[in-house]
C-alpha cells in the first residue's frame, strides 16, 4: 500500500474516531434561544457533570417547535421547557390558569412522544403587568382588579400580539373589564422597560422572571382572577435517556427545586445586565448551593 493511501486511511480513521468521540457524551442538553434558557441548560448540564455524567451542549436551537423536534429525533436528550408554552405550541390545547392541571395535561400529552416532564421548578415565567412604585402608590394598585378601576387613565406597552390574545388585551377586558387609554407596541421586552422608566407608558407587559423587575423595584400586579396561564419551567427528557442514566431524574429534580422567580431574575441580570457568560453564572449559582465545589 502506498504512503498516500496510508495517509488517507489514517486521516479517515481519525475522522471516524472524532465522530465517535463527539457522540460519546452520556447526555446531550439543549436549549431554546434566549438568556434564561442558556442559563437553565448550563445549570442542568453542570449538575449532571457533577453527578459523573459526560454532557454535550446544544444550546441556542431556536424556538419551541425546533427544540421539541430535536428532542423527538434524539438530537438532544433534554431541554428546559415551560408548561404553558408546551400546552399552546405542542399540545395545542386552550390555555388554563390551573398550574397542576396544565402540568398534568402536558405530561400526559408528551407520553406518546416517549418524553417525560420532570418536576417543575418554582419558576413561573408567565405574563406580568408591571407598574412603577409611584404609580402603584398613586392609584393604590395591588391587583389587576385594582387596575381595572383606573385603566382608562393609563397607557400600556406590550408586544404586537398582546392586542389580540385571549391572555392579552382581549382577556383583560373580558375577565377584568380593563380598558386602557392607549396601547403602544414594542417588539422587544427591553424597550417596554425603557418606556416605563421614561414615563412614556404607565403599565408594561413583561415576564415574571425579567431582571428589570427587581432592578427597578417595579410592582407586578396580582392576577387575582387567574387570567394568565402558568409557565412553570421543567426539564423535558427522552425516556431512552432516563433508561440509560436513571440518575438524571433525581439530579435534575433536586436542582430544579433550588430555582424560583427571584433567583431567575438575579441570574438573568448577571447575563443581560452585567454581561457575564451563562456558563459562569450557572457555575456560581451551583457553588452557592453546594452542588459543585
Amino acid at each position: 500500500m502506498g504512503l498516500k493511501n496510508k495517509i488517507v486511511i489514517s486521516l479517515t480513521a481519525l475522522g471516524m474516531l472524532g465522530t465517535v468521540q463527539a457522540q460519546a457524551a452520556d447526555i446531550i442538553v439543549g436549549s431554546k434561544n434566549f438568556t434564561e434558557q442558556y442559563i437553565l441548560a448550563e445549570i442542568y448540564a453542570q449538575a449532571l457533570e457533577q453527578a459523573g455524567l459526560s454532557v454535550e451542549r446544544k444550546t441556542n436551537l431556536g424556538g419551541t417547535l425546533i427544540a421539541h423536534a430535536a428532542l423527538q429525533k434524539g438530537d438532544i436528550d433534554l431541554y428546559p421547557e415551560y408548561t404553558g408554552t408546551a400546552l399552546s405550541a405542542v399540545v395545542k390545547t386552550p390555555p388554563s390558569s390551573d398550574a397542576e392541571k396544565v402540568f398534568k395535561q402536558v405530561s400526559e400529552a408528551y407520553k406518546p412522544y416517549h418524553l417525560t416532564w420532570l418536576h417543575p421548578a418554582k419558576v413561573n415565567n408567565g405574563y406580568a403587568l408591571l407598574v412603577s412604585k409611584d404609580t402603584a402608590d398613586k392609584y393604590h394598585l395591588k391587583t389587576l382588579s385594582d387596575l381595572a378601576k383606573v385603566a382608562p387613565q393609563l397607557s400600556i406597552g406590550a408586544g404586537a400580539e398582546f392586542g389580540d390574545r385571549l391572555d392579552g388585551l382581549k382577556g383583560l377586558d373580558q375577565t377584568y373589564g380593563i380598558k386602557f387609554k392607549n396601547f403602544r407596541q414594542f417588539a422587544k421586552v427591553g424597550l417596554r422597560y425603557d418606556a416605563l422608566a421614561a414615563h412614556q407608558i404607565d403599565v408594561a407587559n413583561g415576564f415574571a422572571t425579567d431582571w428589570q423587575i427587581a432592578e427597578n423595584q417595579y410592582v407586578p400586579l396580582e392576577d387575582d382572577k387567574h387570567l394568565f396561564p402558568p409557565y412553570e419551567v421543567a426539564p423535558v427528557v427522552r425516556d431512552d435517556a432516563i433508561a440509560r442514566h436513571p440518575q438524571v431524574v433525581n439530579v435534575l429534580n433536586n436542582v430544579n427545586q433550588l430555582l424560583d422567580n427571584a433567583t431567575m431574575q438575579k441570574l438573568n441580570a448577571e447575563v443581560e445586565k452585567n454581561k457575564e457568560e451563562p456558563r459562569d453564572v450557572a457555575t456560581e449559582f451551583l457553588r452557592s448551593k453546594g452542588i459543585i465545589k
